[in-house]
C-alpha cells in the first residue's frame, strides 16, 4: 500500500526560516560581536598560558621559544625570583606558629561547619580554595612582615586591594551620606568630590609626584617650618606604600561616593520617615533602614573595585618607581618590569599568578559578602 508523504515546499521552508530568525534574531545580533571579543580575549590567555612555561630569547630576525614547564613558576615559589614575588622568608619563631596554627583550626572549623550543614562537592572545592589561598598569604605575612623581613609584590598588591579599597569604601560611604542630607551647597560639593576620578592614573600619580616633594614641592615651606624638609618619604618603605595609597585612594573614592551616593538617595522614604517619627537616632536609622536598602550596592561597588585595585600600576609606577628596592612595587608592575627586560615568560607567569589571586579573591568576596546581601532585597 502507497503511503503518501507530505514534504514541505520551499516556500514553507521560508517561512519557518523567517520564523526561527525573529525568535532569536537577538543573539544573532550579537552573535558576531561575542565572537570577536572571545577571541580577542581567548587567544591572549592561550598565547601567554604557553609563554609563561616557555623561555624566550631573541635571534637573528626572529626569536625562539623553548618550552621549560613550571620553571618559570618555580623560580617565583622556590627559586631566585622568591624574594621578588613572595619576598625576603625568614623561619617562623615560637609566636608566629602559634598564629599559623590558629588560622588553620579557624579554616578547619569553617569547612567542617559547611560540611555539616549544606555540604556540596563544588562549594567544598572552592571553600578548600579559598581557604588555602588565606592560610598561605598569611604565612608569608608571619615570614615576612611579623619576621621583620621585607615582603615582596604579592604583599604589596594584597595591601594596595584590601586596606585601600576598605578606605576608598569608608570615605566614600561617609561622604555619600554627608551630601544626602540638607546641606547648604551640596550640589557643588557632589560635583567636586567627583573629579579626581575624571584625572588619568598617571596625571594622579605626576600631581602626588610634585605634592610629595620635601624640597620644592607647594608644601615645603610648611614642612621647613616643621623641620622635616630633609626628611624623603621615598626612602621608607612604609612611608612610600601609604603615599601610593594615599594618591590611589583619592583618585578611587569618587566612585565609591557617586554609586553610593545613588543607592542612599534611593532608600525608601516612607521607613525613614517613620524612624523619625518614632524617635530613633542616626545610628539606629542607619543601622536598621539605610544599610540593608545599600548593601547590595554597596557589595557590588566594592567587588568592581577589588577587581580594578589588582591592576594597579601608574601610582607605584611614577610615584616610587617601585621603590625602595621593592617595598611599592605591585604585581602588575612586576610583571611590566619583567617584560621590559625581555623575560617575556616570566612576565607571563606573574601575570597568571595575579589572575589566580586575583580570581580567587573575587569569586570568594562574591560568594560570601555580595550573595548574602540579596537577602536584604
Amino acid at each position: 500500500m502507497a503511503v503518501n508523504v507530505s514534504i514541505p515546499d520551499e516556500t514553507d521552508r521560508r517561512e519557518r526560516l523567517s520564523q526561527w530568525i525573529d525568535r532569536h534574531s537577538g543573539r544573532i545580533m550579537v552573535l558576531p560581536a561575542v565572537l570577536i571579543l572571545l577571541a580577542f580575549a581567548i587567544f591572549p590567555l592561550i598565547a601567554s598560558a604557553y609563554l609563561s612555561l616557555s623561555r624566550f630569547a631573541l635571534a637573528a630576525g626572529s626569536f625562539k621559544l623553548t618550552f621549560i614547564g613550571f620553571y618559570n613558576y618555580s623560580r617565583l615559589f622556590l627559586g631566585v625570583q622568591q624574594y621578588h614575588f613572595l619576598g625576603t622568608l625568614k623561619a617562623l619563631g615560637p609566636l608566629g606558629w602559634v598564629l599559623l596554627a590558629v588560622a588553620i583550626a579557624l579554616m578547619l572549623v569553617w569547612l567542617v561547619r559547611f560540611a555539616m550543614t549544606g555540604f556540596n562537592v563544588l562549594g567544598l572545592l572552592g571553600r578548600l580554595i579559598t581557604a588555602s589561598l588565606i592560610v598561605g598569604v598569611w604565612y608569608v605575612v608571619l615570614a615576612t612582615v611579623f619576621a621583620g623581613s621585607i615582603p615582596g609584590t604579592l604583599l604589596n598588591t594584597l595591601l594596595y586591594v584590601i586596606v585601600g579599597v576598605f578606605f576608598q569604601f569608608l570615605i566614600g560611604l561617609g561622604l555619600a551620606l554627608l551630601c544626602a542630607q540638607p546641606i547648604r551647597a551640596r550640589n557643588w560639593f557632589r560635583v567636586i568630590f567627583f573629579i579626581p576620578v575624571m584625572v588619568t592614573p598617571v596625571g594622579v600619580a605626576y600631581i602626588f609626584r610634585m605634592l610629595a616633594d620635601m624640597q620644592k614641592g607647594p608644601f615645603a615651606p610648611l614642612s621647613q617650618i616643621f623641620g622635616v624638609s630633609q626628611w624623603s618619604w621615598a626612602t621608607e618603605a612604609w612611608s612610600a606604600r601609604l603615599m601610593v595609597m594615599i594618591g590611589d585612594t583619592w583618585q578611587w573614592t569618587p566612585f565609591m561616593f557617586i554609586v553610593l551616593l545613588a543607592a542612599v538617595e534611593n532608600q525608601p522614604r516612607d521607613q525613614l520617615e517613620a524612624a523619625h517619627l518614632d524617635g530613633a537616632g542616626p545610628w539606629q536609622i542607619f543601622k536598621d533602614i539605610t544599610w540593608p536598602s545599600i548593601a547590595p550596592v554597596a557589595a557590588t561597588v566594592v567587588l568592581i573595585r577589588l577587581i580594578e585595585a589588582f591592576k594597579i600600576i601608574d601610582m607605584p609606577n611614577v610615584l616610587t618607581a617601585g621603590g625602595p628596592g621593592l617595598a611599592t612595587e605591585s604585581l602588575t608592575l612586576h610583571s611590566f618590569i619583567a617584560w621590559r627586560t625581555q623575560d617575556l615568560g616570566g612576565s607571563a607567569a606573574v601575570g597568571y599568578l595575579l589572575l589566580f589571586v586575583s580570581t580567587i579573591t573575587c569569586v570568594s568576596f562574591f560568594n560570601f559578602v555580595v550573595r548574602p546581601t540579596r537577602r536584604y532585597q
